[in-house]
Formats: structure tokens, C-alpha cells, sequence
């Protein structure tokens, strides 16, 4: 049995991009562990919360639901503020992740790493995928926290555009918009995932973040169809393997 840690920025994060991998390891007799930088205090507010409840109590509330569902053993939340979209005035606030200074938070993560003795890791490619600057730290810190802790394998995750843009087209759904283009060329994909096998429990953890994913999102009003075109295979970029390499763990 090997461990494979991911790490995220907010809250939902980890269903979208490695949610099919998370539910594959753990079938396959893995400890999973999520490690979260923020709690999502930027997200979008629904008019469910209870009296006195704050967005990032229903957020951590969800993310555990999520977890659940995906087979994690752990989360962890670093405890950093949600930065916001890039550009936002939140980006520069005390306590943002994007203003934390990457050895400080990467010691955190590596802790966790080596308690784990983790075989493999998860972060997000140099972008961020679509350039969140929040996703874009995750890149740095997770580099960085790996290196400090030795962990063997590291994969960015990341979005197959042509794949995803293919299962647009196939469906007539428009595309959401913060899912364009992004600064890292789909060329470097050298890890391909079949999760098919395992997206109901990816659409069930996506289900688990109501306050942000609602049933009329994007991401639930899709048919099982198209849902399994655009989600059914999860990509990453395997640091230091330039060429095709399946997942080790």
C-alpha cells in the first residue's frame, strides 16, 4: 500500500481536477490524503447558510462530505485565506495564500508528506490551469514541499483542452469561460488517467460542494454522457519524466 497525497487550493478543487484518481487509489488499497491551502473564504456565498454561519465553515463542512466519498483518510487545511480571482484586491491581504512565502507554507506540506511517507503528489501545473493565483502557488509550494520531504513522484495536474473542448462541441454546452486557454501547452501531458469506472463518485463529491456547485452548474447539469468525455480522464505532468509514464504508486 503507497500513499498519495493531494493538494489543492480551495475547497471542490480536488473533485474536479483529481476527484477520479483520489476514488481510484483508494479502491486499489491506497491511503489518499487531501491537504487544502485555504478554506474558500472568496467563493460564492449561497443563500443556505444558517444564521451565523460562515462560508468557510460550510465550505470545510463540504470538503469533508467530499472526501468521504472519494476514500480519503485525512484532511488537512494549511489555514491560509482564499486570495481571490487574479487581480482581486484580496490577493495582497495578510494571511492570502498568494502572498505566503513558499518555503514557510512548503515546510508545512512537507510535514505532512513525511508523516505520510508519501509515495506520490499531486499539485497543479505552472498556471495554475487557468491561471488562479491561488492554483499558481499550489504549483510553487508543492514543488518546492516535495523537495523538501523527498517524495518520489510529483504530478501536475491539468486540463486536456482538446478533450474537453471535443465534449463541448459533441454536446452543445457552452463552455465556461475560466476553462479557456491556458499558458501550459497540452503537449507536456505525460500521465493519462482512465477514471471512468469511478465517475459517480466524482459526481457525488462534486454534489457534496453545494454552496458552490450546484445542481444547474456547469459541471451537474451535463448528461452522463458528455460528463464522461469531458471528465473521464484525469492528466497530469510527471515532474522530471519527459515521456509517457503511467501513475506509481
Amino acid at each position: 500500500m503507497a500513499t498519495l497525497v493531494t493538494f489543492h487550493a480551495h475547497p471542490d478543487d480536488e473533485c474536479i481536477v483529481t476527484g477520479g484518481v483520489m476514488r481510484k487509489a483508494f479502491e486499489e488499497g491506497h491511503r489518499v490524503v487531501l491537504v487544502v491551502a485555504t478554506r474558500g473564504e472568496s467563493g460564492e456565498v449561497p443563500d443556505f447558510l444558517d444564521e451565523g454561519e460562515e462560508l468557510w465553515e460550510r465550505r470545510v463542512l463540504e470538503t469533508h462530505l467530499a472526501a468521504d466519498l472519494l476514500g480519503v483518510a485525512r484532511v488537512e487545511f494549511l489555514g491560509y485565506l482564499d486570495s481571490g480571482m487574479m487581480g482581486d484586491e484580496l490577493n495582497d491581504r495578510p494571511g492570502s495564500f498568494w502572498t505566503a512565502d513558499v518555503e514557510e507554507a512548503a515546510q508545512k506540506l512537507a510535514a505532512i508528506l513525511r508523516e505520510e511517507d508519501a509515495r506520490a503528489l499531486t499539485t497543479y501545473d505552472s498556471f495554475g490551469g487557468y491561471g488562479h493565483p491561488d492554483h499558481i502557488q499550489v504549483h510553487r509550494v508543492g514543488k518546492r514541499a516535495a523537495e523538501i520531504a523527498g517524495t518520489p513522484a510529483v504530478y501536475q495536474a491539468m486540463v486536456s483542452e482538446s478533450r474537453f473542448r471535443a465534449a463541448m462541441r459533441r454536446s452543445g454546452v457552452e463552455e465556461p469561460p475560466e476553462l479557456g486557454e491556458g499558458a501550459v501547452p497540452e503537449s507536456e501531458i505525460t500521465t493519462a488517467v482512465d477514471v471512468a469506472k469511478y465517475l459517480d463518485a466524482k459526481r457525488a463529491a462534486m454534489r457534496a460542494h453545494a454552496s458552490q456547485i450546484p445542481e444547474q452548474s456547469f459541471f451537474l447539469s451535463l448528461d452522463d454522457e458528455t460528463f464522461a468525455h469531458a471528465f473521464g480522464m484525469e492528466y497530469f505532468i510527471r515532474e522530471g519524466h519527459p515521456h509517457e509514464t503511467a501513475l506509481d504508486l
